[in-house]
C-alpha cells in the first residue's frame, strides 16, 4: 500500500490501479468512477460505450466551448499480467523506494490520475480556453476507442491547439513515432498424408514461402526505402509474429495462420507497401493454389491500424507543451501512440506524460513519484496558461 501523506495523483492512482482493466475486461465501472468524480466538481462528462455496453470512452470539457483549448489524452486500459512474477499485487497501488509499483502506473494512468487530481484546479481558474479530457478504451488491442472518439470529438469540440497525449515520456515532449499495419495471413490448404504430398496443399510452407516475401519487403525498405534518422530504427521495419498451422508431423497441414506488421515512417507509402503483398497473393499464390485443389487459397486481412505522428516543428502546438513542460526541445518515440489518429482530424498532438516507456508491460511496473510531480507540476501551469 501507499504510504501516508501521498497527493490527490497519488490518492487517484491508487484508485485507478484498483480497476482491472485489462483490455479482454470491461472498463466501465472505471468509467463511471471518473463520471461521478467529474460530476462532484460540476462537470458533466460524456459516455461513449460500445455495441455491447461493456467499455466506453469519456469526454469532458471544462471551460468555456470555444477552439484553442487543450486536450489531456489517456487510453484506461492495460495489459495482461498473465504469466508474470510480481513483487506485490499488481492491481494494489504499493510504494517502495520512491516508486509506484501497479498495473498501469506508467502505461498510462499516471497521466490520467494527474489530469483528474487537478480538476479542482481547473474549475477555479476560470479558464478563457478550455481543457478537454478525453480518455479512450482498447488502445492496447488496435486503439479501438478513439476510433470511435474522433467521430465525437471532430463535430462537437472546438479545434484545439494541442492534444497531449500523456504516455510515458518521462515528461519529455515527443513530436512523431511512427505508424503500425497489423495483418493475420490466413493459408487455407489441403491435408494429405505426408507420403504422399502430392495428394495435398501444404499450408505451412506457403505460410514460410510468404513470410520470407516480406522479409523482402522489409529489406527493400532498410535499403531504398525513406529514411529518418531521428529514430534508432531509421527505416520502415517488418516484424512477424504468431504462426499457427498443422496438427501433426505426418500430415500434410490444411490450415496455417500468422500475424505479420510494419511500422511506417511518416514518408513511406504504406498503401503500396500493402498493394504489393495483396498483389503477390492474387497473381501469385492464389492462383497456384487453386490450380492445385479448388477451395485452396490465402486471404490476408488488417485488423489494427496507427497512424503515423507527424512532426509539426515550430508549431504554435508544439511550443505550448514545450513552455508547460519547461523544455527546449523535442525528441520522437519508438512505440505508437494515439496521436496519429488526432491528427487524422486536423488536431494537432504531441506526447508527453509521467514515467518510463522501459516500464510498460513489464512485471514490477513502476512510475517514480517524481515524476508524477512533474506531471503536477505540467498541470499547473496549464492552469495557469489557459487562464491568463
Amino acid at each position: 500500500m501507499v504510504a501516508g501523506g501521498k497527493t490527490a495523483t497519488i490518492g487517484l492512482l491508487e484508485k485507478l490501479v484498483a480497476f482491472d482493466t485489462t483490455s479482454r475486461n470491461p472498463n466501465m465501472a472505471l468509467i463511471r468512477f471518473i463520471e461521478d468524480y467529474l460530476a462532484g466538481h460540476g462537470i458533466v462528462a460524456t459516455v461513449q460505450a460500445n455495441a455491447d455496453g461493456t467499455k466506453a470512452n469519456l469526454i469532458a470539457t471544462i471551460g468555456p466551448d470555444v477552439p484553442g483549448g487543450v486536450v489531456l489524452s489517456g487510453h484506461t486500459d492495460v495489459v495482461p499480467v498473465d504469466g508474470q512474477t510480481w513483487a506485490s499485487d499488481p492491481f494494489s497501488l504499493t510504494e517502495r523506494d520512491g516508486k509506484l509499483y501497479g498495473r498501469g502506473s506508467a502505461d498510462m494512468k499516471g497521466f490520467i490520475a494527474a489530469a483528474l487530481a487537478h480538476v479542482p484546479l481547473f474549475v477555479a481558474a476560470k479558464l478563457t480556453t478550455p481543457i478537454h479530457l478525453a480518455f479512450s478504451y482498447d488502445e492496447e488491442v488496435g486503439c479501438l476507442g478513439v476510433q470511435e472518439m474522433l467521430k465525437f470529438l471532430k463535430p462537437h469540440v472546438p479545434l484545439p491547439r494541442v492534444v497531449v497525449v500523456g504516455e510515458p515520456t518521462r515528461m519529455q515532449v515527443a513530436n512523431a513515432h511512427k505508424g503500425q499495419h497489423v495483418f493475420r495471413t490466413h493459408i487455407k490448404g489441403r491435408e494429405a498424408h505426408s507420403s504422399r504430398p502430392e495428394d495435398g496443399v501444404n499450408a505451412v510452407a506457403v505460410a514460410a514461402e510468404l513470410i520470407s516475401f516480406i522479409m523482402e519487403m522489409a529489406e527493400g525498405e532498410r535499403l531504398h526505402g525513406p529514411q529518418d534518422p531521428a529514430f534508432d530504427t531509421p527505416y520502415t521495419s517488418f516484424n512477424v509474429g504468431p504462426i499457427s498451422g498443422g496438427s501433426i508431423f505426418n500430415i500434410v497441414p490444411g490450415e496455417c495462420t500468422f500475424d505479420w506488421e510494419f511500422r511506417p515512417l511518416a514518408e513511406t507509402d504504406s498503401e503500396a507497401l500493402m498493394q504489393r503483398y495483396q498483389t503477390h497473393l492474387d497473381t501469385v499464390i492464389n492462383p497456384r493454389l487453386a490450380a492445385r485443389h479448388a477451395g485452396c487459397g490465402a486471404h490476408n486481412e488488417r485488423w489494427a491500424y496507427l497512424p503515423p505522428l507527424k512532426a509539426t516543428p515550430g508549431s504554435d502546438a508544439e511550443a505550448l507543451v514545450l513552455a508547460l513542460a519547461e523544455k527546449n526541445t523535442t525528441s520522437v518515440v519508438a512505440f505508437g501512440t494515439e496521436g496519429g489518429h488526432f491528427q487524422s482530424i486536423d488536431f494537432p498532438a504531441v506526447v508527453c506524460g509521467p514515467g518510463d516507456i522501459a516500464q510498460a508491460h513489464k512485471p514490477d511496473e513502476f512510475i517514480e513519484i517524481e515524476q508524477l510531480a512533474q506531471c503536477d507540476r505540467f498541470m499547473r501551469r496549464l492552469a495557469e496558461r489557459l487562464s491568463a
